[in-house]
């Protein structure tokens, strides 16, 4: 990657790629970051695709705990006394991983909330499945998808987290089977 790619990009991407290789109208299971790209996408072409499966999907805006709010007033207070080493604590181990382009991107694109995006999806058959215990994208976020895209269907599954089709493959597999055969 050249240039910290936001969401934007993203999209363009799956579009071009999906008009040189002529796909038309699939099909689409998202994961996690796959289903801000496919709400995304969608907000701005509603026919871009059929019947749209996601699961764990990010893109809302997560609500911040006490401690969370706390963290991130005594992060904004500290940094620019300390440098970011000294202040490592505070990031995830999946951002400190990350090259600096990476973390630009990163950036970019978990600060960029879907949540007014969502209303321009009704009409699209969709199907929410998301794990009970997932702590990453958390069941409200589903409710809130569920209750925006009218058309949509939320299946929670029991004992399952942020990969509810690892978790409970047998039940994710027929539950999709049949909602995009049908």
């Amino acid at each position: 990657m050249e240039y910290p790619y936001s969401l934007t990009d993203y999209v363009k991407s799956v579009k071009e790629y999906m008009q040189k290789n002529c796909i038309i109208y699939p099909h689409v299971i998202a994961h996690s970051f796959g289903a801000r790209i496919v709400i995304k996408a969608l907000s701005e072409d509603k026919d871009l695709f059929d019947k749209v499966v996601i699961t764990g999907g990010a893109g809302l805006k997560p609500k911040n705990s006490f401690k969370k709010t706390i963290k991130k007033a005594v992060f904004r207070t500290l940094k620019p006394f300390l440098g970011k080493e000294r202040l490592a604590g505070f990031y995830s181990k999946d951002y400190l991983a990350l090259s600096p382009v990476m973390k630009e991107s990163f950036i970019k694109i978990v600060n960029e909330h879907l949540d007014d995006k969502l209303v321009l999806l009704n009409g699209k058959k969709m199907l929410l499945i998301y794990g009970e215990k997932d702590d990453q994208t958390p069941l409200y976020m589903a409710k809130r998808i569920n209750h925006a895209v009218r058309e949509s269907i939320l299946s929670v599954y029991k004992n399952a987290g942020h990969f509810a089709f690892v978790d409970c493959p047998l039940k994710f597999n027929l539950e999709v089977k049949e909602f995009l055969l049908s």
